[in-house]
């Protein structure tokens, strides 16, 4: 079973994470994960700017470190960025002494107080430890992007049906899945925008 809208009794139990914003808006979040990548992130940018939309982007300290000019033209034109380990580390695969290292050498090349571990994992007992540091982002709304076994159109039916004010909503750039995210981000924009809904972006 695929939850795209977490429970709130899951944002409850994980209080330590920021898993939305006040209903009382007409603001959804929009954020990246997993990139800059030359293959898929100057696209989605270009796509964004001709919508007037701003995003926050949760890099991957190897990757900023690989495409510094993309990582630059994402500050550039506005958007916010994020801190995703400089591995895409599993939490739950490693120490936390080696976690913690990878968010720091991230931080090296990615100025940011914001957080999201990849995958969402992360024990509460790290989480406390980290969130002294950081505000840890997470999400009300996962769009099955990475996962070609859900189509397009059941994605865009639960927008339609899930999303509302103050919803963080998270799809990636990663090449990866390049031909299915220019297919849905579009389409999922525009869904959005039809329920009346604009996009802000995350405070730093």
């Amino acid at each position: 079973m695929r939850i795209f809208k977490t429970p709130s009794i899951v944002r409850k139990i994980f209080f330590k994470r920021i898993w939305g914003f006040s209903l009382n808006t007409n603001e959804v979040y929009l954020t990246f994960d997993d990139g800059p990548h030359p293959d898929i992130t100057p696209w989605v940018l270009d796509y964004l700017k001709a919508q007037n939309i701003k995003a926050c982007f949760f890099c991957v300290g190897e990757n900023v470190k690989r495409y510094p000019e993309i990582f630059q033209r994402i500050h550039n034109e506005g958007h916010q960025v994020g801190n995703h380990t400089m591995y895409h580390t599993k939490s739950h695969k490693t120490s936390f002494q080696e976690y913690q290292k990878s968010i720091q050498e991230a931080a090296a090349y990615i100025p940011s107080n914001l957080f999201r571990p990849p995958y969402g994992r992360l024990s509460s007992l790290r989480a406390r430890k980290i969130a002294k540091q950081y505000k840890i982002i997470l999400w009300s709304w996962l769009s099955y992007d990475f996962d070609d076994r859900v189509s397009i159109s059941e994605i865009l039916s639960k927008a339609e049906k899930q999303v509302v004010g103050g919803d963080i909503l998270v799809v990636h750039d990663n090449p990866k899945f390049t031909l299915r995210q220019k297919e849905l981000l579009p389409k999922l924009i525009d869904v959005v925008r039809k329920k009346g809904l604009i996009f802000g972006c995350i405070p730093n």
